[in-house]
């Protein structure tokens, strides 16, 4: 499901018993810390929900969550004067930070980070069952730590909404998702949305592990992308700018990682969604200037290959799926593939990109390629017979950068192939893979891709070899 990029879990809540510390305590020279050990056998998990004890102080953890608030629980078995620690600093790059105390049990923030994303903005209100009767800062101001008189055994239960535009929209948030609900509630609710969401899809088999290592395939594959938008519409563009939908806007397209598999699985189970996804897509055209590539929270990671928005569109469009503006996306997916960057001029100049224009040169050769094609298939549902003649020629560049003498993709390099060729070398002329694995990739012309290979009984053999 992609998203293996480190910029979210920004805000840390922590519960502690004792004397109040703002170091996690894995630093070196600190002795104590916030931070607790616990048991693997004391931990629970199930799809919107989460349990664990904590060994220090002996604090039970439950966590739940709606789609835009996240709720936890404290058990706090000791009792006494107990904490809940605020660290804004934990995670990626602060580049600006608040924590405002509004009223005894209520506090409001923001959080502004960079990492993969440049410039992250994250608004936040917490609100805590109970008043605090004490409450402190670190010395930077972007930890607090909230003091309560806790019995033996008694919960307290928190709620952190969240918004990327302003702080009306995390108190909306947090109205219109949580208010006078309890955990249990909360918590079943969660339960719900899983179940009509994974019940999309029934299998049947007498061995229930089978159905487990399923089940678990397709919660991983519905974790991303994610709601951006709040119930006003309102978002945060690629521009840093604020605007304004009339559908629900996401973020987190991780496209290279999803191109393949998870957005055509979403055209079967989620096509609602998929008419949302593609108006995000054209919201973050319209708003920044270009169809996104990997995109986090309203941020050009500038992050993986290839333009992949063009096939979940495409995809989408040739299944039927079109609650969006088709010339649009068209418009989108032509000026995409017309950059004179990252390699695309070389690529489209001679037909692929060398060594010498371009890292990760095969790859991106054959994923463009793959891409191109999917403009051309779109392209004459619109009346656009031109760009489909164009593309449909840009498709078959994958056969430019194919040895026949090998067998494999190649580089190339000053007109010929690049020396010292390995195909089971992962290097900087692949992405995340090498020449055995990309040797396969033309999805958009098995055919041509057998004939390249020998005929059939050749690629048989190859794809042997390759699995070998």
């Amino acid at each position: 499901s992609g998203t293996g990029v480190s910029d979210y879990g920004d805000i840390l809540l922590m519960p502690t018993q004792g004397e109040i510390q703002f170091d996690n305590g894995y630093k070196e020279g600190v002795e104590n810390g916030y931070a607790s050990t616990f048991q693997k056998n004391s931990e629970s998990a199930e799809p919107g929900y989460y349990e664990v004890k904590l060994d220090e102080h002996d604090i039970d953890v439950r966590l739940t969550a709606t789609t835009r608030v996240g709720v936890h629980e404290y058990t706090f078995n000791n009792g006494g004067i107990s904490n809940i620690i605020l660290d804004l600093e934990h995670r990626d790059e602060l580049l600006d930070a608040s924590i405002e105390f509004t009223k005894k049990g209520h506090i409001i923030g923001n959080r502004i980070s960079k990492s993969w994303a440049s410039e992250q903005h994250l608004y936040f209100t917490i609100e805590f069952s109970k008043s605090w009767i004490t409450s402190t800062r670190d010395t930077t101001g972007n930890k607090a730590a909230f003091g309560f008189n806790m019995e033996p055994g008694e919960k307290l239960l928190v709620k952190v909404a969240i918004s990327p535009v302003d702080f009306t929209s995390t108190f909306a948030n947090l109205k219109m998702e949580t208010d006078h609900r309890d955990f249990e509630d909360l918590k079943e609710q969660a339960k719900k949305t899983w179940d009509e969401a994974l019940g999309k899809i029934e299998v049947q088999d007498p061995e229930s592990s089978k159905k487990t290592i399923f089940y678990t395939a397709l919660y991983h594959s519905m974790i991303a992308p994610n709601t951006f938008s709040g119930y006003s519409g309102k978002y945060r563009g690629m521009d840093g700018k604020v605007h304004k939908a009339e559908h629900t806007v996401y973020t987190v397209f991780s496209l290279w990682d999803t191109f393949r598999a998870t957005h055509p699985l979403f055209t079967i189970i989620e096509q609602d969604r998929t008419n949302q996804f593609i108006n995000t897509f054209l919201h973050q055209y319209q708003d920044g200037g270009e169809l996104p590539i990997w995109e986090l929270a309203g941020n050009y990671t500038g992050c993986m290959i290839g333009y992949h928005a063009i096939p979940v569109i495409a995809d989408a469009y040739l299944k039927g799926i079109r609650g969006y503006d088709a010339e649009l996306a068209l418009e989108a997916m032509i000026h995409s593939a017309s950059q004179k960057k990252l390699g695309l001029s070389a690529y489209e100049s001679q037909g692929f990109i060398g060594v010498g224009d371009e890292a990760e040169s095969v790859s991106k050769t054959l994923e463009y390629a793959y891409d191109d094609w999917c403009i051309s298939q779109m392209a004459p549902r619109l009346g656009r017979d031109s760009i489909h003649d164009a593309f449909i020629l840009r498709g078959q560049y994958f056969k430019n950068l194919f040895n026949p003498e090998l067998g494999f993709m190649q580089p190339k390099m000053n007109g010929g192939w690049a020396a010292g060729f390995d195909p089971a070398e992962v290097n900087f002329n692949f992405t995340e893979a090498n020449s055995w694995q990309y040797s396969m990739f033309a999805p958009q012309d098995i055919s041509g891709l057998i004939d390249l290979h020998g005929g059939e009984s050749q690629f048989e053999l190859k794809l042997d070899q390759l699995f070998e």
